[in-house]
Formats: structure tokens, C-alpha cells, sequence
């Protein structure tokens, strides 16, 4: 029997993937180890290995097309083993080629949406267990939810949209007396937004797995997380100096110094240290109850072509700033090439977003589950400040803690940054 080819899932988000290049073609003789093709996830590129030695035949997985995770994308065959064509799959409700039959449907080529599922009579439901148990608490029938998830299955978002188009299908039946609290808000179609700009004074720029990944996370996040902000500003002077000292007595090897620290190194440190002061705030929320963290994995946004990523320092509270430094240089090359590893941006216990060196006084930012806080760093700038009856000048840095109010509350909020604030203005704490 032939060995199956599948598109494996490497990112936890992860429904389709991409196949950017393939290193073999039909017919040719491989290894086991050897790389097959490298995909495009949502996040970064990925390298796959060959399963089995053999011969590569019947290959299904297009490049540049969006395919459903677990579909099969090629087989190898032992040497001297017959070619019957492509081979019947376990996973052939998920297939990518477009000559495969999926249920009742074929599957356009072109399209670049994941296959949604629905069970049929007799069919165990797939689900994830947090859907089970949403659907159990919430009276759903799971056999009437479409699952978005690989192999159809149905997952919290699906279940939660459920309810919803249930409760407003109820509202609009005749129930006259009852009025919906929430307001449902009307996307405009593709159609509707493109009759608004005179034919020919734009063009469409296909959405990257990337875009469509952030678009569907920032939106639940913005939609099911209840914010509120915070914001201080920051006297960085002590910073300023420290820094200029450190990278100064750097150790300096074939002309060039061990290490350069960046302001954006220490606020990962120091934001690091307030969360395990204060840690109660170190924290993730799940339905269960809080995940109260141990150490501080801090992710940090990093732009990358056609979105940002936030790779994350592990335990930066008890590293040293030369090594956040050493190690945010690595991850940031290796972001903006697409080749971080999965377990490199995924999970964090918080997070910081700096736009100050892009001269950026002062935004908030979005919470990105499981974080519960995220930092918005601001530049830093000469501001007038008064010191007991004097004006003087100060290089201030403005920064707004944006924190999940189910996680967090307003003067837990408040102590962690009022000890970040802390750790900056007094620097050689971090030091300590």
C-alpha cells in the first residue's frame, strides 16, 4: 500500500495551508527525511519531511492553493509497486485535488475557503471538547452546527455563532414584543463595497493566509474580550542613561561589541519583572478558571511582510538584557523570513507592542487570548514636566495597558503598571 502525503497542522489556528514549493516531482525517488515541499501557514513557512522511502506519485496538493489540513497532497509507493492512480483516503472529505469527491460536492480548485463539514445520520460529530461542553450548557444540538474546523470540525466559534443566528432567527419570526439588546450590525457584501469606487480606480489584492488569520482573531478578540485601558507616562532618562552605560562596557569581539540594547529590550524586561510582582495579573482565562502563570513569556510584535507576528522571550523576567537582546534579534530575522517554529509564537503570558519608533505618542492595543494584558509602548519624548514648583524637562515614554476585564480589574491593572513604571524610572533594578 502506498504511504499517504497529508498537510500536516502546525499552528494551532491552523485550517488551511499553503504549499509554496514542492522539491520533488511525480516519479522521483525519495528518502525518508528528504523535504518534500514547505508550506505557507498562517504565520510563517514550514519545511516537511518525506514519511517514506520511495517513489513520489500522484501528486494532488497544488502550490499556491489553499488546502484543508489533513487532506493528502501526494503518495509514495515502494519500488516496483504498481501505480493505480490516486489512492481511496480516510481523508477524502477533506481532499485537495479538485477532481476528488467531496460527499456530494466538488471542490473548485479556485476556492480558498476550508471545507465546512456537516454530519450526516449516523455519523459521530466531530467536535472539540470546549464545543461539547458549550453545546451541553447551551441546549445546542450538535448535529446542527456546521463545524469550520480541519475535517468539519465544529469548534466554540462555530457554536457560539449558532446561537446567534438561532436568536435572531427568533427575533424576526413574529416574537413583536421581544427586542434584541444587541444590535446587529450589517457588513456591507463585496459587491456593495466595490459599487461605492468607480470601476477601474482600484485593484483587488487577494488576502494572504496571514491577513485572513488576523482578520478572524483581532475580531473575536476586539468581539468577546471585554477591554479597558490604562495609561501613564513614563520618565525614561534613567533608562536613557543606563542604556548608553551597559552598551558603552559592552565586551567587544573582532570590532564589534557583544551586545546593543534597545530601549524596547528593557520595557520587555521590565514589563517581565511587573508582571511576576504583581501575579495575580500573570494570568490567562479560560471557561475553567484562570491559568496563573509561573514565570513571564513575553510575546512582542514584530511586522513581517502582509501582517505581524509576536514571537515570545520564555521566562524573560530572569534573563539578563544582553541575552532578551541576542534573542529578540534572532526571532525578529527569523519572523520577517517565515521561519519561526511554531512553539516560537505560540501561547505567552503577555505582551508589548511598541510603535514609538515610528514616532507614535500614544495608542491602545487589542488583546490577543490567552494573553490577558498587552502593553502599547509610545515614543519617547522631551515634554515640559513640573518637578515640586519648577518646570523642567523630561524624556517621557507614554504607555496604555490594555487588559481582559475578566481576567484583570481596574486597580490590579493599575499595581501592575505602576511597578512597571517602577522597574523603568529605576532601571538598575532590573539589574538586581
Amino acid at each position: 500500500m502506498p504511504v499517504e502525503v497529508i498537510l500536516p497542522k502546525v499552528d494551532m489556528d491552523m485550517a488551511t495551508g499553503r504549499i509554496s514549493k514542492w522539491f520533488f516531482g511525480n516519479d522521483a525517488s525519495v528518502k525518508k527525511g528528504d523535504v518534500l515541499f514547505e508550506i505557507e501557514t498562517d504565520k510563517a513557512a514550514m519545511e516537511i519531511d518525506a514519511p517514506a522511502s520511495g517513489i513520489l506519485r500522484n501528486i494532488t496538493g497544488q502550490e499556491g492553493v489553499d488546502i484543508p489540513v489533513g487532506a493528502p497532497v501526494a503518495w509514495i509507493y515502494e519500488e516496483g509497486e504498481a501505480d493505480t492512480g490516486v489512492p481511496v483516503s480516510g481523508n477524502a472529505g477533506v481532499a485537495a485535488a479538485p477532481s476528488t469527491v467531496v460527499s456530494e460536492t466538488t471542490v473548485p480548485s479556485q476556492s480558498a475557503a476550508p471545507i465546512i463539514a456537516k454530519s450526516t445520520a449516523g455519523e459521530k460529530v466531530r467536535a472539540t471538547p470546549l464545543a461539547r461542553r458549550l453545546a451541553s450548557e447551551t441546549g445546542v444540538d450538535l448535529s446542527a452546527v456546521d463545524g469550520s474546523g480541519p475535517h468539519g470540525r465544529i469548534t466554540r466559534s462555530d457554536i457560539l455563532g449558532h446561537r446567534a443566528n438561532s436568536e435572531n432567527q427568533a427575533l424576526g419570526s413574529g416574537a413583536e414584543n421581544v427586542a434584541s439588546t444587541t444590535p446587529v450590525i450589517s457588513q456591507p457584501s463585496d459587491e456593495q463595497v466595490r459599487k461605492l469606487f468607480p470601476e477601474g480606480s482600484y485593484e483587488v489584492l487577494a488576502h494572504t493566509n496571514m491577513r485572513r488569520t488576523i482578520a478572524r482573531r483581532l475580531v473575536e478578540a476586539k468581539s468577546t474580550v471585554p477591554h479597558f485601558y490604562l495609561t501613564l507616562d513614563c520618565n525614561i532618562d534613567a533608562l536613557l542613561g543606563l542604556r548608553t552605560e551597559l552598551n558603552s562596557a559592552a565586551p567587544v569581539a573582532d570590532g564589534k561589541p557583544d551586545f546593543k540594547l534597545s530601549v524596547n529590550d528593557m520595557v520587555i524586561k521590565a514589563y517581565a519583572m511587573a508582571l511576576c510582582k504583581v501575579p495575580d495579573a500573570n494570568v490567562s482565562w479560560t471557561d475553567e478558571g484562570l491559568l496563573k502563570h509561573r514565570h513571564a513569556d513575553i510575546g512582542v510584535a514584530v511586522s513581517v511582510p502582509g501582517g505581524l507576528i509576536t514571537p515570545i522571550v520564555r521566562s524573560a523576567e530572569i534573563k539578563t538584557l544582553s541575552a532578551i537582546s541576542a534573542e529578540m534579534k534572532d526571532l525578529g530575522a527569523r519572523a520577517k523570513a517565515g521561519k519561526l517554529k511554531a512553539e516560537e509564537y505560540q501561547g505567552g503570558t503577555g505582551a508589548v507592542s511598541n510603535l514609538g519608533m515610528f514616532g507614535i505618542r500614544e495608542f491602545a492595543a487589542i488583546v490577543n487570548p490567552p494573553h490577558a494584558t498587552i502593553l502599547a509602548v509610545g515614543s519617547g519624548e522631551r515634554r515640559p514636566v513640573m518637578v515640586g514648583d519648577e518646570v523642567r524637562g523630561a524624556t517621557m515614554m507614554t504607555v496604555t495597558l490594555s487588559t481582559d476585564h475578566r481576567a484583570v480589574d481596574g486597580a490590579l491593572g493599575a499595581d501592575l503598571l505602576g511597578a512597571f513604571r517602577t522597574y523603568i524610572e529605576r532601571p538598575m533594578l532590573m539589574l538586581a
